[in-house]
């Protein structure tokens, strides 16, 4: 397993600004402390309620449907929206579990799940992305939805996503990417800096969370350079769906 510890020498970016890659953690773990109970709420005011169809594509990648004993890890799922999807479909026997650093991600996601009957069926555990807590090859498919570009060393997530997934395993990233629409990139580039914070403010009462949430998608690796770090990791058959004229890709890679 990588050392979770950062090098405190190092610095990364958090939105615009640049910090100790020590402190980056805390950070990411404040914008979500203060946006938790509105953080779906916001997915869909943010997106049009797109975020729910771009979800379902993920999860039909995940195709877990009718597959006995299949183990499935969402990470940065804390309220649950993709587990659950992938809980109703899965057999009976299906073990989903959701992990998140953060414990108010995980406590609205808990809520969620008993009052959907999801209780039994989906473990929420609070960890960190760079050091998972589960053995080797311990699960069939690994699922994350807009929180790689939250995790300090993005890197060491991609190693511990390998490690955990079976041989024939697949990796599944769901994220803000590049707009590749004439036209549409100027617009959503005045909606990201200037409409998404206003409404954060009225919403949820604070603006400056949804600042960083759009800073840190434009600091996102391009969708080829994040491929290339999938295929680093270990991944083999990697690839990249655009969707909705580039707002958003899922990526994919396999374990052989």
């Amino acid at each position: 397993m990588t050392d979770p510890r950062p090098d405190h020498d190092s610095s990364t970016h958090f939105g615009y600004s640049e910090v100790p890659l020590s402190e980056k953690q805390v950070l990411v773990d404040d914008v979500f402390h203060k946006v938790a109970r509105r953080y779906d709420v916001m997915n869909d005011l943010m997106s049009g309620g797109l975020h729910r169809l771009w979800k379902d594509v993920l999860v039909d990648k995940v195709n877990a449907r009718g597959k006995r004993g299949f183990r499935h890890l969402d990470v940065a799922g804390g309220t649950g929206d993709v587990a659950f999807r992938i809980a109703r479909k899965a057999a009976a026997d299906a073990e989903i579990t959701v992990l998140d650093i953060n414990g108010d991600m995980l406590e609205v996601g808990r809520d969620r799940a008993r009052e959907r009957g999801l209780g039994d069926k989906v473990e929420f555990v609070q960890a960190n992305a760079e050091s998972l807590p589960f053995p080797d090859e311990h699960f069939d498919a690994y699922t994350i939805a807009f929180g790689i570009r939250n995790v300090p060393r993005i890197n060491v997530a991609l190693e511990e996503a390998y490690r955990v997934l079976k041989p024939g395993g697949r990796f599944l990233c769901l994220e803000f990417s590049q707009v590749n629409v004439p036209g549409l990139d100027k617009i959503y580039e005045l909606y990201s800096f200037n409409v998404i914070p206003a409404v954060g403010k009225l919403v949820a009462g604070d603006a400056e969370p949804y600042r960083y949430l759009v800073e840190s998608i434009r600091r996102f690796p391009e969708a080829e350079e994040f491929e290339r770090m999938i295929r680093t990791a270990g991944f083999r058959r990697t690839g990249f769906e655009r969707l909705t004229g580039g707002v958003v890709a899922i990526h994919s890679g396999w374990k052989y």
